[in-house]
């Protein structure tokens, strides 16, 4: 076979994939100018050649009939949702634009919220929204999987995903938990499959066995949303076997410390420390008590030759009792027995005791050590590096529940006691992380950082580490339009995106006047309570005007979402722009060091289409944004890549976006001068930049004095302190303290008082999901999920050509036994209907799904028209979205009170948390899925529909000429 490369008119050019959130190198084939073919970049450190399908259907993506080429103004008198609009130029979008928010900037520039999908950015959409002076900014996270990284960076100083992992390279036994089938899609899939031919144990817990699980050598059945329950069992299982690693507790944990249990005491359940500084910083001084076992007394915790216990009940000199934080965990987890959770999980007692045993086995027993001397952050040597090879992987299942919360704090406790944080075979940071717990990134405190003309006193986003850090006024209203960061959800570090239209629509906590979206199908797949929530967008107020006055979405598609628009922008595909993974936002970081990297563009952007970072960048020069002009006023920045090279995180810090060959001539890394040539070296370079760490600096980096040191000197981290683990947690506590009214400063309304109180136990515990609390479990037996499948990402993929060939429509998965006793068959259409609406689809039978819970995948059902796909297409007719089943808020108090469904420490939205009943339709019903809705038209600029779209090939000009049809 002759090399493509080689043919005339025929190039390959590298970039980095974005078919799913993995961001795998590819190379691009192109012959006379179009897409040709993608494959994976074998010189590429994440992927290393290996390629999906979704990342190979890029092409049909590119070359989509739903792609949005011009901007579009909602036509005059047309109403939200038909679909009427007219191009107009970017200038005009950009007269438009600027002037609405120049006036809103200028009096009140909280009534501008702009909120981001599943989008790599944020760093800049983050920077955008603060130097505007909005506090209403968040991307995705909140209805996706903040209490991963809350209920994580809170205990260990890390987390799943971008920032940490399991090093199955020397793992031998790897539990999978609550993790759909594409999340780190390439490298854990290759990770795996080393894993297994090198003789590790796998073993995944999960409602459905589908994807990962489906190789697992083991698979456990749990109900959804009891994850917490197995956990705090395993806990308990592992200290009554006194399987748990006594050395890693004492050393790098706060378990010794001790606890003020004086009910009396206004520092009730805080460490009791030998003093307190005026100014600790946002770091955990090593100012706590130990109760010595030699001297048996309290001493300052690390004093020379001190031994702590890690057991039993003590009293201070002035009569304090006080026991280890160890202590407590043993007292809270002492009922939490394998027999009770076998009750509520579903799992038996002897399984949950089998898994216990062979994770604390394989810890104590199959120990590692390394050759690698280095030096802990208290100034002893090591020789070697050790580390116990059980390790674990969890995601959006753990997350998505109203209880995620204290459930990832008990997943991450365990990962602790069974000594694996930050060491061989266990759990690994990535760069920027480890961080202090919590970070030190804090948004405003009060209304007064909100000023016209002004940037945000503060980060739109960031991590409370007590009730004064809370943004709210003095009344203890929220100050942002999704009630982040308020007594409601204290700890909500990636807003509550999933509750903004809902709170805009009712304005509570105030009205706002311009929500602009980017890049999330928030009429659809992107909501709950869909169709609810597209009322919303439609709803006008006595005035006759739209509750929210103008709606602006940006993005590279016809979906759902762009029907409901007043002014659409649209967006360029991945292949069409520069952009970076920066370590400013969500790097690939490897273990062994930092890792970014970058997209260039391998084809010029399709029509009139402009990146969406080019559209801030130019809005931010136009509202003379301070990031984006000089002291005159004049712009700063040409361009996105100008920016990216140029901009730098305070004038001088040679901090910027992107970490490689930084420096004049691009001989820095890290830190260093803006770099005119950086763009061209990244390309030269595969588009990715990889510093490996030291040896002696990879491991135990909480508390390894070379890394702390190193990660201060490039800005990861803003102390070079020891990050010990939280096994109980004092930022909780302090929150139960305000409720119980011990704390000075501020204070929760008393409506709160008992949430909080309840809630922010500094130790984990379980409860029910709270929408499962407020339902009628005998009418609605059923837990419901949703999960991606392997071959499509949301709902940009189930609108490309190839993946339909896969996924054409989904089904209703269910155990035959659930069919059987509700009186149907395989393949019938059936109804699932749960306390908030129902939905008419067809069902699947499946004996790898827990017997009381149905299933299906996200976001392939679509509306009618959206995505430019023929009204009757499956996905519309055959295919259905449960989302229709969920909603946003919980059922409202007898005040009328509005609370989200979602976790109330972090506002983590509780899409698992639905329970449903099922009955089979009646025969003389429509064979389609309900509900239906008004067939959505293409709108202008948007290519022809092609019958025979399938036999598409590249080099012929066809998209091109549908373009100019269009």
């Amino acid at each position: 076979m002759s090399d493509p490369a080689r043919q005339p008119n025929t190039e390959v050019k590298n970039t980095t994939c974005y078919m799913c959130a993995c961001r795998c190198g590819i190379r691009v084939t192109l012959k006379d100018g179009e897409v040709r073919y993608i494959e994976g970049n074998p010189d590429h450190p994440l992927n290393q050649g290996v390629i999906c399908a979704k990342g190979s259907s890029g092409i049909m993506k590119q070359y989509s009939p739903a792609r949005l080429t011009r901007p579009l103004l909602r036509k005059q008198g047309a109403e939200r949702g038909d679909a009427k609009f007219e191009p107009i130029a970017w200038e005009q979008a950009f007269e438009i634009l600027a002037e609405r928010l120049g006036k809103i900037r200028a009096s009140d520039p909280k009534k501008f919220a702009l909120f981001t999908g599943r989008d790599q950015m944020q760093a800049l959409t983050g920077l955008f929204a603060k130097q505007f002076g909005t506090p209403n900014y968040a991307a995705h996270g909140g209805f996706c999987s903040v209490n991963m990284a809350a209920g994580m960076i809170y205990t260990i100083g890390g987390s799943f995903w971008e920032f940490g992992g399991p090093d199955l390279e020397r793992s031998k036994l790897f539990i999978m938990i609550g993790t759909a089938e594409d999340h780190h899609s390439n490298p854990m899939k290759m990770a795996l499959s080393k894993f297994k031919r090198n003789g590790g144990r796998f073993i995944a817990i999960n409602p459905v066995r589908t994807g990962y699980a489906a190789i697992a050598d083991d698979w456990i059945p749990i109900k959804p949303g009891t994850d917490g329950a197995l956990l705090l069992a395993l806990i308990n299982e592992i200290i009554n076997q006194g399987l748990y690693d006594r050395e890693f507790l004492v050393n790098y944990t706060n378990a010794p410390e001790l606890v003020n249990l004086d009910q009396a005491s206004t520092e009730e359940g805080m460490f009791v420390r030998a003093e307190v500084p005026e100014e600790e910083g946002c770091f955990d001084p090593q100012n706590k008590l130990w109760w010595d076992r030699n001297s048996d007394r309290a001493v300052v915790n690390r004093s020379a030759d001190a031994d702590p216990y890690l057991l039993g009940s003590f009293q201070l000199a002035d009569g304090t009792p006080v026991k280890p934080a160890f202590q407590l965990l043993v007292e809270r987890v002492k009922d939490y027995t394998p027999e009770w959770a076998a009750r509520i999980t579903g799992i038996p007692a002897e399984t949950i005791r089998k898994l216990a045993h062979e994770m604390g086995v394989m810890a104590r027993d199959q120990k590692i050590e390394l050759p690698i001397a280095w030096t802990d952050a208290w100034g002893k040597d090591h020789e070697s590096i050790t580390g116990n090879p059980v390790s674990f992987h969890a995601m959006r299942g753990l997350a998505a529940h109203s209880n995620g919360f204290q459930t990832i704090r008990a997943l991450a406790i365990l990962m602790s006691i069974l000594g694996t944080i930050d060491r061989p075979g266990g759990f690994r940071h990535k760069a920027p992380f480890p961080r202090p717990i919590p970070p030190c990134a804090k948004t405003p405190r009060g209304p007064e950082a909100v000023q016209p003309n002004t940037p945000l006193a503060g980060m739109a986003l960031g991590w409370p580490a007590e009730p004064d850090d809370l943004f709210v006024d003095a009344q203890g209203n929220p100050v942002r339009i999704d009630k982040a960061f308020s007594w409601e959800y204290p700890l909500s570090v990636h807003g509550l995106m999933h509750n903004a239209i809902t709170n805009a629509w009712r304005g509570d906590p105030y009205p706002i006047d311009t929500l602009m979206i980017f890049m999330a199908n928030m009429a659809w797949n992107s909501t709950m309570n869909t169709v609810e929530v597209r009322k919303m967008l439609n709803d006008k107020d006595g005035n006759g005007e739209y509750k929210i006055p103008f709606l602006v979405v940006c993005d590279a598609f016809q979906s759902e979402m762009t029907a409901f628009a007043d002014l659409v922008l649209p967006d360029t595909t991945y292949l069409e722009r520069h952009d970076v993974m920066s370590m400013l936002d969500r790097p690939i970081s490897e273990f062994d060091g930092p890792v970014d990297s970058v997209r260039i563009p391998v084809v010029p952007p399709t029509g009139e289409c402009k990146p969406f970072q080019e559209v801030l960048i130019e809005l931010g020069s136009r509202l003379q944004l301070p990031a984006f002009v000089d002291e005159q006023g004049r712009r700063k920045y040409r361009d996105y890549p100008d920016f990216i090279v140029n901009y730098e995180t305070e004038p001088g810090s040679g901090i910027g976006f992107l970490a490689g060959w930084r420096g004049t001539g691009g001989e820095k890394f890290m830190k260093g001068e803006p770099n005119p040539g950086q763009w061209e070296m990244y390309a030269k370079n595969n588009c990715v930049f990889h510093y490996e760490l030291p040896r002696s600096y990879q491991y135990m980096r909480n508390w390894n004095r070379g890394y702390l040191d190193w990660a201060q000197q490039h800005r990861l981290t803003r102390y070079a302190e020891p990050i010990n683990v939280h096994i109980y947690s004092e930022v909780l506590q302090k929150f139960r303290l305000a409720a119980r009214g011990k704390l000075q400063g501020k204070q929760p309304p008393e409506r709160l008082r008992k949430r909080i109180d309840t809630h922010f136990d500094p130790l984990p515990f379980y409860f029910a999901p709270l929408e499962t609390q407020l339902t009628d479990r005998h009418t609605y037996p059923l837990s419901a999920v949703t999960q991606r499948p392997m071959a499509m990402y949301h709902s940009w993929d189930s609108q490309n050509a190839w993946l339909r060939q896969i996924h054409a429509h989904n089904h209703l998965y269910l155990h035959p036994s659930v069919g059987r006793a509700n009186g149907f068959e395989d393949g019938d259409w059936i109804w699932v209907e749960s306390q908030w609406g129902k939905v008419r689809c067809m069902c699947r039978f499946s004996e790898a799904v827990e017997p009381g819970t149905v299933w299906t995948w996200n976001a392939i059902g679509k509306a009618a028209g959206a995505w430019n796909l023929a009204p009757k297409a499956n996905e519309s007719r055959k295919g259905f979205l449960l989302n229709h089943l969920i909603s946003e808020e919980l059922p409202a108090s007898a005040e009328g009170e509005h609370l989200s469904n979602s976790d109330p420490v972090t506002g983590q939205a509780g899409w698992y948390d639905v329970r449903v009943r099922v009955y089979k339709a009646e025969a003389a019903e429509p064979r389609e899925t309900f509900p239906q809705f008004e067939a959505m038209k293409p709108l202008p600029g948007t290519p022809r529909r092609l019958r025979k779209w399938l036999a598409y090939r590249a080099g012929t000009g066809l998209f091109k000429n549908l373009l100019k049809k269009a």
